[in-house]
């Protein structure tokens, strides 16, 4: 067989861990699925690479061949108009990725975005961190979920998404490859960047914005709109300010619960819906690897293996939620008096931990059966719990725990492992603690788990609370056709907080998208 020129052909290759930088190995597998000679001259790049786990981990390299060379520059995927005087403005409250990328796209759309944020830059940022991490403080404005980035900052830049059908996931992958992520995620079927490299690409992204014509100011919490006549003309925050511009967009994420009584201050359509509500679930990772990949010790050749599980309990999912191979688990609360705890990693994953949320769906009805009943029943049902699991405590951010084993036996754990969190843990009831609805589900899916996962139920895991932010239990509702709320003209809520989005990537486009809409209003 032939190239010819101008043509190209795609393989699929399967490759040992140690062969997958065995360049020499790479062009005689293509020569032999192509059946060209072996002296034929062509150029390959890899288009996808993924790990097929279910016998002995191989690497499925999907690649592109050719005769002629491949193009090695990308073209910009954002490309930013003149920004001046007469141009339109935009109000974006929130610098997480919805915010952020809302943001670009306005630019390239010539509207100056300006960007409030309550919460620090990255850099001023990492010092409330440490503070929650070390002496329990919470700044309310400043923490794992507020601040420059969002909640997705510091929670592992997890980059995969189901989310399909919102437009082309390659530009947001493109955007933050411009702005320093590994070229990696181009092609990993499960990409992801890390915690310790995301911050320095968030900053890169804000420069951008500021360098063509965008605003980002921080220390900016939106405490009310400015309404005149149905339209939303502005914002005012807790400092005082003013600003008007000519639309405004929402993208607060999923924990900004004063925003959401905002809302319904003035008024606007709020809609409960369905969230999710469990513990962080820590395994070695040593563990989790030789259930995966079959081997133990895992080769330097093969990443920290990870894990998705999921079942039907009663109608209601019970999953793994948040997965995070070589991770660290970390506090993230948002007001003092609460626990509420996170995972992260960071980009080499190399932690000798693995954990993931382990939480139940929690629906409406279900809520209203127990009492939980009005417009705010789910957020008040999260900081109930938030609340009871500090006050279970001795006042630090201390987390309770107890051994997955005792937690279904109904028993205080003796003693418990080491952990990656920071703050500590004790041992506590966490089946007290819990509400018996969810206790009962996790109980049975653990052993569901366990036959999908052997090895998984053991009295080496240990579970950890509380994780209740893995989305928001209120929608901000829009119009499909406009994008905007329909009770107020000019406003246009997105991403997590509005009850659109479910991770960096589906946030990220969902604000490119709205983006694009504020735009279409803008012109009409």
């Amino acid at each position: 067989m032939r190239l010819q020129a101008g043509s190209i052909k795609e393989v699929e290759l399967r490759l040992s861990p140690s062969d997958l930088d065995n360049t020499e190995l790479i062009l005689f597998k293509i020569r032999k699925k192509l059946k060209l000679g072996d002296s034929a001259d062509f150029h390959f790049e890899i288009t996808r690479k993924s790990i097929d786990a279910r016998k002995s981990p191989v690497y499925v390299l999907r690649c592109r061949v050719s005769k002629d060379p491949f193009a090695e520059e990308r073209s910009r995927a954002i490309q930013p108009q003149v920004i001046n005087e007469k141009s339109k403005t935009c109000l974006i409250v929130g610098a997480g990725p919805a915010g952020y990328f809302a943001a670009l796209e306005l630019l390239a759309q010539g509207i100056k975005p300006v960007v409030l944020e309550r919460g620090k830059d990255v850099r001023r940022r990492r010092r409330d961190l440490r503070a929650i991490q070390q002496e329990g403080t919470v700044n309310p404005h400043s923490n794992y979920c507020y601040g420059e980035g969002g909640a997705g900052t510091y929670s592992d830049g997890k980059l995969y998404t189901r989310s399909q059908k919102r437009g082309r996931i390659i530009d947001i992958l493109e955007t933050l490859v411009e702005h320093g992520a590994p070229t990696d995620i181009l092609i990993d079927a499960h990409p992801h960047i890390g915690s310790n490299k995301l911050p320095n690409i968030v900053s890169a992204i804000r420069e951008s914005i500021e360098k063509n014509g965008g605003e980002v100011l921080f220390d900016h919490c939106v405490t009310d709109f400015i309404i005149k006549e149905g339209d939303i003309i502005g914002l005012e925050t807790e400092e005082g300010k003013s600003f008007h511009a000519d639309g405004v967009i929402l993208a607060t994420g999923h924990s900004a619960r004063d925003i959401f009584k905002l809302c319904d201050k003035h008024d606007l359509l709020l809609e409960k819906k369905d969230f999710a509500l469990g513990v962080r679930i820590e395994h070695p990772q040593a563990l989790i690897d030789k259930i995966q990949y079959g081997m133990k010790p895992r080769p330097e050749s093969l990443p920290a293996s990870s894990y998705g599980l999921a079942c039907q309990i009663e109608e209601k999912g019970v999953f793994s939620f948040c997965m995070c191979p070589g991770g660290l688990i970390v506090p993230a609360a948002t007001s003092p008096g609460e626990i509420v705890v996170n995972g992260m990693s960071l980009s080499r994953r190399d932690s000798p931990y693995s954990n993931s949320g382990f939480v139940t769906a929690i629906n409406q009805d279900e809520m209203e059966e127990r009492g939980y009943k009005g417009l705010f029943a789910h957020l008040d049902f999260q900081a109930k719990l938030e609340q009871e699991f500090y006050k279970a405590g001795d006042g630090s951010q201390a987390a309770p725990a107890q051994r997955v084993t005792d937690f279904n036996k109904g028993k205080l754990s003796d003693n418990l492992g080491d952990s990656s969190y920071i703050p500590g843990i004790y041992a506590a009831p966490l089946h007290e603690l819990l509400p018996d609805f969810i206790v009962d589900r996790m109980r049975k899916a653990l052993r569901i788990f366990d036959q999908k996962m052997k090895g998984y139920y053991t009295e080496e895991a240990q579970m950890i609370g509380l994780e209740s932010r893995t989305s928001s239990p209120i929608r901000i509702p829009r119009e499909k056709e406009t994008g905007m709320h329909r009770d107020l003209k000019g406003f246009f809520p997105c991403g997590e907080g509005a009850g659109y989005a479910g991770g960096i990537l589906s946030a990220a486009m969902d604000g490119r998208n709205v983006a694009r809409k504020v735009k279409e209003y803008l012109d009409a």
